[in-house]
């Protein structure tokens, strides 16, 4: 069995504590390991299993928040009923009654379609490199190419979509990097969580460099668990996503030891 720092460990316990809680988390890199292309990352069976014994819990909540399009989000996590889910670095939400619809002007629209022609004449010479369509803006994947061919694809892209569109947001992260016509972040969709559900406590464990984003979003009696490597605001930190469901699994059984006490 995976073995948690005993700080971790005595955090996990008592956030397991009463009242209501909301464990969030990213999904690749932090449930799933990081596969070459996004549909080949699937949770590992001990994170589900673990996510699945938490939503079966009073007062507990558990949300999957990631960078990935609500839709691919759903296509690869393959959540379980009830578990609510912030997608696009928080532009997409579904919570318990479905998902909002994501409604971009005109405007907005043509500049998501100018944004994707001009990612995609950046990528065309570089082998390994894709562009991911996402409702409000594109993603230059590179994790299948060469550090040179990443460095200098990434700066022909984001000059060619400076030149392109006006006012975007940019954000790095692992083998990735993304633009969005919309400012949003994965701590945006935190902070909406934490009011949907009415959590006294939240949990947030994330591997990347926007789910610092997440952890700036916590604040006392909440818990951060950075995933791997890399300067973190986390208080806390894992090795790797199998280290995370090993985590998991111990918050799912404090929480269930705490029993009725555990109840409002």
């Amino acid at each position: 069995m995976t073995e948690l720092d005993p700080a971790l460990d005595d955090a996990l316990r008592s956030f397991a504590g009463p009242g209501r809680i909301l464990v969030a988390l990213d999904f690749d890199g932090t449930l799933a390991p990081l596969a070459p292309r996004p549909g080949g990352a699937r949770a590992l069976p001990e994170a589900s299993a673990a996510v699945v014994r938490l939503l079966g819990m009073p007062d507990t909540s558990v949300a999957f928040v990631s960078g990935r399009a609500l839709d691919s989000l759903v296509d690869a996590a393959e959540p379980p009923a009830g578990v609510l889910l912030v997608g696009s670095h928080g532009i997409e939400v579904r919570l318990d009654d479905g998902a909002e619809p994501l409604a971009l002007d005109a405007a907005e629209r043509d500049r998501v379609e100018s944004l994707r022609r001009a990612l995609e004449e950046a990528a065309e010479p570089y082998a390994g490199v894709w562009i991911e369509t996402k409702p409000a803006g594109s993603a230059l994947h590179t994790r299948a190419a060469s550090d040179d061919d990443t460095r200098a694809v990434e700066r022909d892209a984001i000059a060619r979509a400076e030149a392109a569109v006006e006012g975007l947001t940019t954000r790095p992260g692992k083998g990735i990097l993304e633009f969005s016509v919309r400012d949003a972040t994965k701590g945006d969709g935190i902070a909406l969580l934490r009011e949907h559900v009415g959590a006294d406590r939240v949990l947030y464990a994330g591997d990347d460099v926007t789910d610092e984003d997440g952890f700036a979003a916590l604040g006392a009696g909440d818990v951060g668990i950075k995933v791997g490597e890399g300067e973190t605001a986390a208080a806390f930190r894992v090795a790797d996503p199998e280290q995370m469901a090993a985590a998991l699994a111990a918050l799912a059984d404090a929480r269930a030891s705490a029993g009725p006490a555990a109840r409002r």
